[in-house]
């Protein structure tokens, strides 16, 4: 049986895609454009597509062989709502204010590619669902696919997930057993004082006073109060109070928000209550009132440990160099939503040095079109080893 990699399209090809990609970047749910693409380049394969899963998302489908195994790759096809800065750059994003500036057009075609050579070799035995999902980036795109019923029209045995990492070589994979990124939660707290005249504070209830102690306190819930050994993340991101334009005036409320990030259900449940308790003790203490609301939005990723052994196997294939130690991000991945329901694994693939604007969600980034190779061969091993005739 031939392998999938004998079968992979031109990677020049791809490459051209990919930065075509980049200069035509869509926000969550509203990538049609990126969807139709995909949708075409699966069916030209003979990839039976299922289209319109959660809005934009799609899931292509390849069955090949007698075997009962089933798993799911994902890539996220969204782009940020930000302005690109790299005018030097040909394939800059062609929409002001929009541009992808976290690789997911490079995991879009690099799991296209994977695909394509699949279903040109049917070097596997069982069945694998391409999961391009739509809205990663803080939209709730993988939980609108499980609600759109993801689970009940393409049950799975395991799920698998990719990211591109500034700072790895091109040619590196890093697959780590346990926490990956941290759950992304938002929290906000309104103060509700009563206004008064800013000479006059004795009259009022000053809430902007009460605001202040309360991000002082707030910084002491990971310092203090949860365990040193357990990472956690609280801050404050937004603030509003008052009008500039009438500073001889106490407003009546302050709305303070901000995030929330944990590696583990307990210390996210801690913080959570701890957030609250010092809104509510803050409010007490200066005799107003508080509103407190802390919004769940995406679940740590866990890297689930057979699931991680199957894909250390296929970055062995695929990787000049495997990293088996490398640190989790505090960053979020709403791929836990999938990994929440079946085992599952989230790679990191090098993108090459983090330099000259390289990082994640930096207005000159842009994903390294050396790195395909090493994805498209990732994917494909991983398939090709986990749906082996004589796989357990």
């Amino acid at each position: 049986m031939a392998r999938a990699d004998d079968h992979i399209d031109d990677i020049d090809l791809l490459a051209g895609l990919r930065r075509d990609l980049h200069a035509h970047p869509e926000l969550g749910f509203e990538e049609e454009r990126t969807s139709r693409i995909v949708r075409e380049r699966l069916e030209e394969a003979g990839i039976a597509v299922t289209a319109g899963l959660g809005g934009t998302g799609l899931v292509g489908t390849l069955q090949a062989g007698n075997g009962h195994r089933r798993i799911a790759l994902r890539a996220d096809m969204d782009a940020l709502a930000m302005r690109e800065t790299a005018a030097d750059r040909p394939h800059r994003s062609t929409v002001d204010g929009r541009m992808h500036a976290c690789g997911h057009d490079g995991h879009t075609v690099m799991l296209l590619g994977a695909a394509r050579a699949l279903a040109r070799s049917r070097s596997f035995s069982g069945t694998v669902h391409f999961v391009f999902q739509p809205a990663e980036e803080g939209r709730g795109g993988a939980q609108a696919m499980v609600a759109d019923g993801f689970f009940e029209r393409f049950p799975v045995d395991a799920v698998y997930g990719l990211h591109n990492m500034p700072g790895l070589a091109v040619d590196e994979i890093a697959v780590v057993e346990g926490p990956q990124l941290a759950s992304s939660d938002r929290w906000r707290v309104t103060f509700r004082g009563e206004g008064t005249h800013g000479a006059k504070p004795h009259l009022g209830r000053d809430a902007v006073t009460a605001a202040g102690q309360f991000l002082t306190a707030l910084h002491t819930i990971v310092a203090r109060r949860v365990d040193p050994l357990q990472p956690a993340v609280v801050s404050a991101c937004a603030l509003q109070a008052g009008d500039f334009a009438a500073l001889n005036v106490i407003p009546d409320e302050v709305a303070i928000g901000g995030t929330a990030r944990a590696y583990s259900a307990q210390v996210r449940e801690q913080v959570e209550a701890e957030i609250g308790r010092l809104a509510e003790g803050t409010a007490a203490m200066y005799g107003i009132a508080c509103d407190y609301r802390y919004l769940r939005q995406i679940p740590p990723v866990i890297n689930d440990p057979d699931a991680t052994r199957r894909a250390l196997g296929a970055a062995r294939s695929a990787a000049a160099t495997v990293r088996t130690s490398f640190p989790p991000s505090t960053a979020g991945d709403d791929f836990a939503v999938f990994s929440g329901h079946v085992p599952g694994c989230y790679v990191w693939l090098g993108n090459g040095p983090a330099e000259d604007g390289a990082l994640h969600h930096n207005s000159r980034y842009d994903f390294n079109d050396a790195a395909i190779p090493t994805g498209v061969r990732f994917w494909t091993a991983l398939v090709e080893q986990e749906l082996a005739a004589d796989a357990p």
